[in-house]
C-alpha cells in the first residue's frame, strides 16, 4: 500500500526580511541597515501542533536581544525542510530543529554549528527516544505487527518521528513504502493523538511526548496508549548558531545559549515569572553541547541508508 497523505504543507521561510536591501555580494549575515545592524532570525518549527511556539521562546529570545544588543526576530517554520533550506540559503542565525535535520544542513553545507541541546533537567546529557505506540486494546505487539496497518509518522526530516522508526520497521521486516499506508501527521502531538482516536493502527512519538505532555494536557488518559517499541537514546535537540556571523557575536550568542537559556537564569534575572517556558515548557532548558555530539545521528543515517539523509 502506497498511499501517503500529508496534513501540512512543506514550505520554505520567506527570506523577503533579509533581502531587504540587498547589494553586492555581502552575505545576509554581513549586511546591516541604515539604522544600524540588521536583527537576528530566529528559527523553530513546532512539534505540538496547538503550541504556542514564540511564547514558549519569548524568554530566550528577551535574554538573547540584552545579550547581544540586537532585534531578534522569531519565525515559526511549518515543516524541518523549511529551515533546512533557510539555513542553506543564510536566512537563519538560530534556530532550534531536530537533531537529524541538523545533520543534514550541516552536511549539506549550511554554514552552522551546534552549540547547545535541551535538556528536562539541569545536569542531565541531553537525549530522549522514539516510541511506537499503538491504542491501548490493540493486537499489535511488536513493530512486526504494524504490517499491512496505517502508520502515523511526523515528519520525513524528524529524527524519532520518522528516521529511526522507519529503520527499525525495516529491520523487524516491515517496509514502509510497500507493506503499509504512511500518514505524515506534522507533529508529535498530532501524530500520538491520531494514533489514540483510532485514525491511525500505530504511529511513533517522542517518549515525554506520550508519557506526560499530553496527559497533563488532557488530551490523553492516561494508559490510552501502549508503547511496543523504544528507540536507543537519540542525541537532544540542538540549538544551532550561523558560522557566517562575526566571531565575536557567536562567542557571545554561544556562551548565552549554553549558560542562559534556562529556567534558573531566566527567572532569577526577571525573564520569566515563577514558570518559565523555556523551549516549549517542557524541562529546565539548554546545555553545551558541539557537532561531534550528534555523530551518532550521522552513523545512524548511513547505516540506515534512507534517501531521507539527503534534500
Amino acid at each position: 500500500m502506497n498511499r501517503r497523505r500529508a496534513t501540512t504543507s512543506l514550505s520554505i521561510i520567506v527570506l523577503a526580511l533579509l533581502c531587504c536591501g540587498c547589494s553586492g555580494g555581502d552575505s545576509p549575515q554581513e549586511r546591516s541597515s541604515s539604522d544600524g545592524p540588521r536583527p537576528l532570525v530566529f528559527a523553530a518549527v513546532p512539534d505540538q501542533q496547538a503550541t504556542n511556539l514564540q511564547e514558549n521562546f519569548h524568554a530566550v529570545l528577551a535574554m538573547l536581544q540584552k545579550e547581544t544588543g540586537r532585534t531578534v526576530v522569531f519565525r515559526t517554520a511549518t515543516d524541518y525542510t523549511a529551515v533546512i533550506n533557510g539555513l542553506r540559503q543564510g536566512a537563519i542565525d538560530i534556530a532550534n530543529i531536530g537533531p537529524f535535520a541538523y545533520v543534514i544542513a550541516k552536511d549539506g553545507g549550511a554554514h552552522i554549528v551546534a552549540v547547545a541541546a535541551r535538556v528536562s533537567k539541569k545536569g542531565d546529557t541531553p537525549g530522549y527516544r522514539s516510541y511506537g505506540i499503538v491504542p491501548s486494546a490493540s493486537p499489535i505487539k511488536s513493530l512486526a505487527d504494524f504490517r499491512g496497518k496505517e502508520i502515523c509518522f511526523v515528519d520525513k526530516k524528524s529524527t524519532s518521528g520518522y528516521l529511526y522508526p522507519k529503520t527499525a520497521l525495516a529491520e523487524a521486516g516491515v517496509n514502509v513504502d510497500t507493506d503499509a499506508s504512511v500518514v505524515f501527521a506534522g507533529s508529535h502531538d498530532s501524530s500520538a493523538v491520531a494514533v489514540a482516536k483510532g485514525q491511525c493502527d500505530a504511529g511513533f512519538a517522542y517518549d515525554t511526548m506520550v508519557d506526560r505532555q499530553l496527559v497533563e494536557r488532557g488530551q490523553l488518559n492516561p494508559g490510552e496508549l501502549r508503547v511496543v517499541w523504544k528507540s536507543d537514546v537519540i542525541p537532544g535537540a540542538p540549538m544551532i548558531i550561523s558560522t557566517d556571523l562575526p566571531a565575536a557575536l557567536q562567542k557571545t550568542l554561544t556562551e548565552a545559549l549554553r549558560n542562559k537559556a534556562n529556567g534558573d537564569y531566566l527567572t532569577s534575572n526577571g525573564f520569566c515569572q515563577v514558570k518559565c517556558p523555556v523551549a516549549g515548557g517542557d524541562g529546565y532548558g539548554f546545555t553545551a553541547v558541539d557537532d561531534a555530539f550528534y555523530d551518532p545521528v550521522r552513523k545512524f543515517c548511513r547505516a540506515s541508508k534512507d534517501p531521507s539523509c539527503k534534500i
